[in-house]
């Protein structure tokens, strides 16, 4: 009898989820290089213990889907900043070894090596951080992330791309981990003095937030629809008795 109810209740639970993942898009709307993402939803079937033969049709999130296209580019003046063109990841060093990430607002720390907005040291091609030379003069980065300064060249950013894009996991601070392998990226270009937006629709998520906050409430229409026919299928049978 209370089949109804939990229908709705597995409804009401994947739109509590839909609405963390919209409202974590709304809060990362000006996060660097973050990407929009999106829930996936699964159809669940069930066999009530009271009615074994038949089954009931749930809904439940099957995981989330990252939109993984290229942010808008805008320039902010910095020579460190870097935007990427194409589907490569920089690559930095963590201690629990490399990760990667797109967010390309680079700076200096105290040992003049270039890190990420996280501190962690960005990687030339030979898996080395890149360290600026005491007093030289503007540092230059190429389309193909060769980094100079009037004192010579200093590295090669290694940029790198993955097969299954999907299948990596956020770790936060716009860091991405994977357990595959990575491979160049020869069609990731780099833009000096710029970064990669944020690629969230603002409007989208707005709407998409009321959207679901409506199919909430309708929900629990339903819910409390039901709860009030079994309570008075219960006080009619029991005047019966």
């Amino acid at each position: 009898m209370e089949n109804p109810i939990y229908i709705a209740l597995s409804r009401q639970d994947a739109l509590r989820r839909q609405m963390d993942v919209v409202a974590n898009n709304l809060a990362n709307m000006t996060t660097p290089a973050y990407k929009n993402q999106r829930m996936m939803f699964l159809e669940y079937l069930a066999k009530p213990a009271a009615t074994p033969v038949e089954k009931i049709s749930m809904v439940q999130d099957y995981g989330v889907l990252r939109n993984t296209a290229v942010g808008p580019i805008s320039s902010t003046g910095n020579p460190l900043d870097v935007a990427l063109q194409g589907d490569g990841y920089l690559t930095v060093e963590t201690r629990d070894g490399q990760r990667f990430t797109r967010n390309g607002r680079l700076q200096l720390d105290l040992d003049r090596q270039i890190v990420d907005t996280n501190g962690l040291p960005v990687l030339n091609e030979q898996d080395l951080p890149m360290t600026v030379p005491q007093n030289s003069g503007p540092v230059t980065i190429a389309a193909d992330g060769t980094v100079s300064s009037d004192q010579g060249q200093i590295g090669r950013i290694k940029l790198v791309r993955f097969e299954r894009e999907q299948f990596m996991t956020e770790l936060g601070g716009g860091i991405y981990t994977t357990d595959e392998p990575p491979l160049p990226a020869p069609g990731t270009k780099i833009v000096q003095g710029a970064v990669e937006e944020s690629n969230v629709q603002s409007v989208v998520e707005m709407t998409q937030m009321i959207e679901i906050s409506r199919q909430y409430a309708n929900n629990q229409k339903i819910i409390d629809a039901e709860h009030e026919r079994q309570r008075n299928a219960i006080t009619k049978l029991s005047r019966l008795s």
